[in-house]
């Protein structure tokens, strides 16, 4: 029953906001990094809000931990729609997302404590550099999200592959707030249907905006921290969350390490993620999202078959670290790697 409801709430939403954000303006135009054909709206993220509020207000008892997340998911989109309409500065930002997280962290009244044991040695206790630890892995998975979103589809199937790990870690191992996930996941399928164009969907499309990948870096990582950090029954472990979220975060770290090295701003846009990448070696956009989807969700098959099969905690991060130093070294040589594989690998447009 919450499946169809929070389904066809989005459905509701996408309908009676988008005509909102034309009159108002809150849509996105083309420019030299956007290569879409015409104004689109950006209402997906507020859209998907709305229906993940209306679903909860719904079905689940109201708890503090549970209002307090809703607050600061509002807090996120409005940062988003505003950012969306106006360009917020990366300062701004910042300072928003990390008030966020103190107040989600009191809230939710848990935080990134315990690391689990990730070096052979035994848990790794942060104690109360666990809340400055917290902030910025708060802020890490918001932008993680926000800066996977280029090319139609990415953000949402993501998102999708994240939430349903979660979930299944949730069912499997037990964990509180379990049906969060199903209503998230419910509530970005609609979405898909009008970014991607569906059949049925065609020339409606509308973008997920910085207010919609915001959301769902906020609503990821809040549904980690409580199921890794509880202090009675965890859903599973603090690398398992690594895997969960391996693509978005490996592809913006290595994003961030390369503008560093370049004397760049680590928050400057430009085109040099994993699907330009894809896309400079001949990927079109929908072969591009359906291999990195399909990397992301070996990537969070590892991580979740690790924690079914108790694997070391230690072995799971050192393959993860393994893992993202290939990664990182092949959007480093962006343009090697793209020259290379275009002379070497015959992919058809």
């Amino acid at each position: 029953m919450v499946i169809f409801f929070a389904f066809f709430a989005s459905y509701c939403t996408i309908f009676m906001v988008k005509p909102l954000a034309e009159r108002v303006g809150l849509v996105d135009v083309p420019c030299s990094r956007k290569k879409h054909v015409g104004a689109i709206p950006l209402i997906g993220g507020v859209s998907i809000f709305l229906a993940v509020l209306i679903s909860i207000l719904v079905f689940l008892p109201m708890e503090k931990r549970l209002i307090v997340y809703l607050i600061c998911a509002a807090a996120i989109v409005l940062l988003g729609v505003i950012d969306d309409y106006r360009q917020l500065g990366v300062k701004i930002r910042l300072c928003v997302q990390a008030v966020v997280a103190l107040l989600m962290m009191w809230g939710s009244d848990a935080y990134i404590h315990n690391l689990g044991n990730v070096i052979g040695l035994g848990d790794i206790e942060l104690g109360i550099w666990g809340i400055p630890f917290t902030v910025v892995a708060v802020i890490a998975a918001i932008n993680a999200f926000n800066m996977i979103d280029g090319i139609d589809g990415l953000a949402g199937a993501m998102s999708i592959i994240t939430f349903t790990a979660i979930l299944f870690l949730m069912a499997v191992n037990g964990g509180e707030l379990s049906v969060l996930p199903l209503i998230i996941i419910a509530t970005i399928v609609p979405y898909l249907a009008f970014n991607l164009g569906v059949k049925g969907h065609r020339n409606k499309k509308i973008f997920m905006g910085d207010a919609g990948s915001m959301f769902i870096g906020l609503s990821v990582v809040w549904l980690l921290m409580i199921s890794s950090q509880s202090h009675t029954n965890n859903a599973f472990s603090p690398v398992t969350a690594l895997w969960i979220i391996a693509v978005p975060l490996m592809d913006m770290m290595a994003i961030i390490v390369r503008r560093v090295k370049k004397g760049q701003s680590p928050f400057m846009a430009d085109r040099d993620h994993l699907h330009h990448v894809f896309m400079r070696i001949g990927f079109s956009p929908r072969r591009a999202l359906a291999s990195i989807s399909f990397f992301a969700m070996s990537l969070a098959a590892i991580g979740v078959t690790g924690e079914l099969l108790e694997v070391p905690e230690w072995a799971m991060l050192l393959v993860f670290l393994m893992v993202f130093v290939c990664y990182s070294a092949c959007i480093q040589h962006a343009w090697r790697v793209a020259r290379f594989l275009r002379k070497y690998v015959f992919i058809k447009k």
